[in-house]
């Protein structure tokens, strides 16, 4: 069955066009087959009708003139008249005119004529009974005899208590309506053929203003809408507003126009947003550099300070600190958002993920770092300072975000494909939460929502590991789940 739904699918017509044409094709086939029953009926029926009015017109002379036979082939009636007697000439007799002679329910004579002159043929007993089985009320019925085919036959009741058959053969019947169904089979099939090349032609050409709208459509799902400035495609060609096409279209360019300026709406939105951001990050970067300078100086004063205000100034000092970093990750963000390029050199990533897992392993001594690295170092095309930001906030990540004693494992893989390696930081800790899954290389992204860890920072970490990433050519990829996650970054050679 599942075989037989999987035919069946295949050969589904799939397109609106090859519908079109097999539906097209279908109900000419229906048609044709309908006049070609129609026509084969009615003619049956009128040649069977022939027949009928020829077996009236011979009447029941010939199998009469079966039980006195001598004459060379030719048969004694009883007159209607005057008790005179009637030759009948069975010569006169249709070819294959059957003749059969019933007397106490047996056959006692049976002729055909052939050849002008009048045969005895042998019946089967299948064929004896079912002419014993006919009612004498001369009506036409037909029957299959063995041995000579289909017969229009007619019994009635003779003179001398008998029962006399006529019959005459269906074989032109038969060999007519043959005919007749061969042609109509060239003839419409031929029609089929022609009418199936021509409406698919015809079907081709209706559809053509639809095949241009679903090419402005293909064309728009091929652009990157997510991002920056897009110009859309040209729109769809007018077609008469009156069709469904011409509707289809007058919609499809209406709604392109309606994308097209909310997308240069949500672009100037951006720029403006970048440019804020981009002012505010460069313009706080001194007051909060001279906010730590004063909290630190302080903190140097040699005179007696009371220790409220040193621990209000370590604060201070310690969240200036902070602010700062935040700053410059929105002012790097900010920066990568407005396309400028980064540094291009060879860079030795092995050395990087060696210094980077150096300085996990010092800020995290709770958590299991191991390191996998291939046997020749790993060079990549970039920029060596933000490089070293993916590891250090990779790393991070992973150490903030797990409970102590976590295995941390960092893998760079040269074999990963042909154009790209892959650096792998996976750990054994809870595995980051559904919710956030889908966001979790967006900004101000926390794995709680409604209250981040103390010291989990901003949110930013990732956002910019994906950036970073991104600058470079090459993609993130997260797999998690509880007790596996593994952050893949990769990078073109």
């Amino acid at each position: 069955m599942t075989r037989i739904r999987r035919i069946v699918a295949a050969l589904h017509p799939r397109t609106l066009r090859a519908r079109l044409t097999v539906g097209l094709v279908v109900l000419l086939a229906v048609s044709c087959a309908a006049v070609g029953v129609a026509a084969v009926v009615a003619l049956r029926g009128f040649l069977t009708d022939r027949i009928n009015q020829q077996l009236i017109d011979v009447g029941s002379n010939f199998p009469a003139s079966l039980e006195n036979r001598g004459w060379g082939g030719a048969g004694i009636k009883p007159s209607d008249h005057d008790g005179d007697e009637q030759h009948v000439d069975t010569r006169r007799q249709t070819l294959g005119t059957l003749g059969v002679r019933l007397l106490n329910g047996k056959v006692t004579d049976q002729a055909v004529v052939r050849a002008g002159s009048d045969t005895s043929v042998s019946l089967t007993s299948a064929d004896k009974a079912a002419l014993v089985a006919l009612p004498a009320d001369s009506r036409p019925r037909t029957v299959e005899l063995s041995a000579l085919g289909d017969y229009r036959v007619v019994a009635c009741d003779g003179r001398d208590g008998d029962i006399l058959i006529t019959g005459l053969p269906l074989l032109g019947v038969v060999e007519t309506v043959n005919r007749l169904e061969a042609v109509e089979a060239v003839v419409f099939g031929g029609a089929l053929v022609v009418v199936g090349v021509a409406g698919a032609l015809w079907v081709r050409w209706s559809l053509r203003p639809l095949r241009q709208v679903a090419a402005t459509a293909v064309a728009v799902t091929r652009l990157p809408l997510d991002s920056g400035e897009v110009a859309l495609p040209a729109r769809a060609p007018a077609a008469d507003p009156r069709s469904e096409v011409g509707q289809v279209g007058t919609a499809l360019n209406l709604m392109l126009g309606h994308v097209e300026d909310a997308l240069s709406k949500r672009h100037r939105s951006e720029e403006r947003l970048r440019s804020f951001a981009a002012d505010a990050s460069h313009e706080l970067r001194t007051p909060v550099a001279s906010i730590r300078g004063h909290a630190e100086l302080a903190l140097r004063h040699p005179g007696p300070v009371p220790p409220e205000v040193t621990r209000a100034l370590d604060r201070v000092a310690a969240e200036s600190g902070r602010m700062g970093e935040m700053v410059d990750d929105l002012l790097l963000l900010a920066r990568l958002d407005a396309g400028r390029p980064l540094e291009r050199e060879h860079v030795d990533l092995t050395r990087l993920v060696l210094d980077g897992v150096d300085d996990a392993r010092a800020a995290g001594p709770d958590h299991r770092w191991t390191l996998d690295l291939p046997e020749e170092p790993v060079t990549v095309p970039g920029d060596a300072h933000r490089l070293q930001q993916v590891v250090a906030n990779l790393l991070a990540n992973a150490r903030v975000h797990t409970p102590a004693g976590t295995k941390v494992s960092v893998r760079l893989d040269d074999q990963a494909d042909a154009d790209s390696v892959a650096l792998r930081v996976s750990d054994d800790g809870p595995g980051v939460p559904n919710e956030v899954r889908s966001t979790v290389f967006e900004r101000f992204t926390h794995a709680d929502r409604r209250r981040p860890r103390a010291g989990s920072g901003a949110g930013l970490g990732l956002a910019i590991v994906a950036a970073v990433i991104d600058a470079h050519g090459g993609r993130m990829q997260l797999e998690s789940r509880p007790g596996a996650t593994e952050f893949t970054a990769f990078l073109p050679r």
